[in-house]
């Protein structure tokens, strides 16, 4: 006999990983920076010790960059270093309430 399991849908990897709406949009802020500023670095051409040099940071904080490792890095970290590769940030705000929400 087959067990039914039920599955859940998710807008994004981030909803699927994070326990809370709150983590995902911390998880989702974090990779949209750590991609712009790993492109960023990708276009100048940088090797991961020219990069760790030119953004005061190790090298190995460098790899943790290209690889993705999101839990090693704030926010404010990564909008510092976007900043130091000519990077602007912009934040947008949007209400997730619905418009027949209860007031």
């Amino acid at each position: 006999m087959k067990e039914h399991q039920e599955q859940q849908e998710f807008a994004s990897v981030f909803d699927a990983l994070a326990d809370t709406p709150a983590e995902s949009e911390n998880l989702k802020v974090r990779s949209q920076l750590m991609r712009a500023i790993r492109d960023r670095i990708d276009e100048f051409g940088w090797s991961q010790r020219v990069a760790a040099t030119n953004l005061g940071v190790t090298q190995p904080r460098i790899s943790d960059l290209k690889n993705g490792k999101m839990s090693r890095f704030s926010v404010d970290t990564l909008v510092n270093l976007a900043a130091k590769v000519g990077l602007t940030v912009e934040v947008r705000i949007v209400d997730t309430r619905t418009v027949d929400a209860p007031a």
